[in-house]
């Protein structure tokens, strides 16, 4: 089932958050992974427009949009591959015609997964605080 989040299931969301950020960008910081964190916490989840995957009572990932624009996408390291990041996907197509991603090039997980989905690059660029190249990926 996808359901909208409660803001007491922010705990749940930012600890996807982390286990799913740590495999698939094992080349930024600790130091930039904590800032990102708490601004998950602060800023992120609750200025966003957020979408639990649950199975069985239990939040298997999120998706978190700022209109046509995920924000985040994050599954459960062990439920991978399993076709959740997908439902996600598809349901915020019932609500925007196009949309749009940011990823970091490095990204064995999520880039294939976006290209896979048939999203494209239109742009590039370095994300000063973590020296990493960046591809701006849109559908259509």
């Amino acid at each position: 089932m996808i359901r909208k989040y409660n803001d007491n299931e922010i705990p749940t969301l930012v600890n996807i958050w982390e286990q799913s950020s740590r495999i698939a960008h094992p080349f930024l910081t600790e130091e930039f992974t904590l800032m990102v964190k708490q601004a998950m916490k602060e800023t992120y989840l609750p200025n966003s427009n957020t979408w639990v995957y649950v199975e069985a009572n239990n939040i298997l990932g999120f998706i978190s949009m700022i209109e046509n624009e995920i924000g985040g996408l994050f599954v459960s390291p062990e439920h991978h591959a399993k076709g959740i990041g997908t439902a996600l996907v598809n349901h915020m197509k019932q609500f925007h015609e196009n949309l749009e991603v940011e990823v970091f090039d490095q990204n064995k997980i999520g880039k294939p997964f976006y290209e896979k989905y048939g999203f494209k690059v239109y742009k590039e660029y370095i994300m000063e605080s973590t020296n990493q190249k960046v591809l701006r990926m849109k559908t259509k």
